[in-house]
C-alpha cells in the first residue's frame, strides 16, 4: 500500500549547475523504493502554460529582455504552476518535489538583477497563494566550480550572465538561508550519494 503524507512541500535551489536537478530525481527515486505517493515538478514548466514561458525566459533570442519582464514571467509560469498542479497534489495527500520555486525568484531577479525585494516578497505571495516550502535544499557552489560544469555550446539566456550577477545570486541565497528555519545549505562540492544522503536525513524526519 502508498504512504501518504499530507501537505509535504520540498524545493531544490542553487545556482546553475549546482546538482540541484540530480539531487531531485534522486529523491523521487527514494520515494518510489519507500512506496511514497509524490509528485515532482520543475520551475519554471510542468504545465503547458508554463513550458511556454520557460522556453521564451530560456531562449538566447530573448538576450535583451527588460528585468522587469522576466520577473513577471517567472511569475506567471509559477502561478499557472501552483494553480494547477502543486496546490491539487498537496490537498491530495501527496508529498511535492519542486526543482526551484520562489526562492529562486527572490535570489536571481533581487539580488541579481537588484530588483527591489519588498516588490518581489508581494509577487511571489500573490502567485504562490501563500504556500511555503517545509524543507528547502540550496546546493551550495561557487560561480567558478558551476563554470567547470556546463557546457559552453549548450548554454541558455540566464546560463550565459555574468560571473558578478552569480556571485550576487548566490549571497543572495546564502542570506536567505540565515533568515529561513526550513532552509538546508549543503555543499554542492560533496559527491552526489553524500548530498543525497544529508537530504534523505532532512525529509526522512518530516515524512
Amino acid at each position: 500500500m502508498n504512504r501518504n503524507h499530507a501537505r509535504l512541500l520540498i524545493t531544490f535551489e542553487g545556482i546553475d549547475r549546482c546538482g540541484k536537478s540530480t539531487q531531485a530525481g534522486l529523491l523521487e527515486e527514494k520515494f518510489q523504493e519507500e512506496r511514497i505517493e509524490y509528485e515532482l515538478f520543475r520551475e519554471p514548466g510542468s504545465t503547458v502554460v508554463s513550458e511556454q514561458i520557460r522556453r521564451i525566459l530560456l531562449s538566447v533570442d530573448s538576450g535583451d529582455m527588460d528585468y522587469r519582464c522576466e520577473l513577471m514571467l517567472y511569475a506567471a509560469a509559477r502561478a499557472q504552476l501552483v494553480s494547477e498542479k502543486i496546490l491539487p497534489a498537496l490537498e491530495g495527500g501527496k508529498v511535492v518535489i519542486i526543482d526551484r520555486f520562489y526562492d529562486s525568484t527572490t535570489a536571481y531577479q533581487g539580488y541579481g538583477r537588484n530588483l527591489p525585494i519588498e516588490l518581489i516578497e508581494s509577487v511571489n505571495t500573490l502567485v504562490t497563494q501563500n504556500t511555503v516550502p517545509d524543507l528547502t535544499f540550496i546546493l551550495d557552489i561557487s560561480p567558478e566550480d558551476a563554470l567547470m560544469r556546463r557546457d559552453e555550446a549548450g548554454r541558455d539566456r540566464l546560463e550565459r550572465s555574468s560571473m558578478e550577477f552569480f556571485e550576487r545570486v548566490r549571497d543572495g541565497y546564502l542570506e536567505l538561508s540565515e533568515k529561513e528555519d526550513r532552509i538546508s545549505v549543503i555543499d554542492g562540492n560533496l559527491s552526489i550519494e553524500e548530498i543525497a544522503q544529508k537530504v534523505w536525513e532532512k525529509v526522512s524526519g518530516k515524512l
